[in-house]
């Protein structure tokens, strides 16, 4: 599975996970100061789930100090279902009853123990068929409030000379 992998610092978790992402098999791409580029979590959450919406990457996985900003910037992007998991129950419920397709971390409250957990819950659990319907109607909110954005911007766009 090809996973790209961000967070705005690097940290002895940064390292930690992403050895256990390649443990697993997954090709990951680093962004951010993983991969040496300095960017904030605004920067990094967009990146990563950039290539997550445009399935440049089949999933992905972002940290910051709280984990809460880089899960709000990244579920900007149409199609991204970014999840801020604390425990490994969360993450499983994120993955079978939302489809989420990105995990936040966060830097400040995550041990290796727990990230560990997390991760294996993460990647073992599949979506419940039985939400389907409820993953559709995420998908068609994205649609509609994608839509109402871009033809606002378009409206905007043709006063301005």
């Amino acid at each position: 599975m090809r996973i790209a992998f961000g967070s705005d610092e690097r940290t002895h978790l940064i390292d930690f996970v992403e050895q256990e992402l390649r443990n697993r098999g997954h090709q990951v791409e680093l962004v951010g100061p993983p991969a040496g580029e300095p960017l904030q979590w605004t920067e990094v959450a967009g990146a990563v789930a950039e290539r997550v919406s445009s399935a440049q990457a089949d999933e992905g996985v972002l940290c910051c100090w709280t984990g809460t900003g880089v899960s709000i910037a990244a579920n900007k992007l149409p199609g991204v279902r970014a999840a801020l998991c604390g425990d490994a129950e969360t993450a499983r419920g994120a993955r079978a009853w939302n489809d989420a397709n990105l995990l936040c971390l966060s830097l400040r409250t995550t041990t290796e123990a727990v990230a560990g957990e997390i991760l294996e819950a993460w990647f073992s659990a599949s979506p419940d068929e039985s939400e389907a319907e409820n993953v559709e109607k995420l998908k068609k909110m994205d649609g509609r409030y994608r839509s109402r954005d871009a033809l606002a911007s378009a409206e905007g766009k043709k006063g301005r000379v």
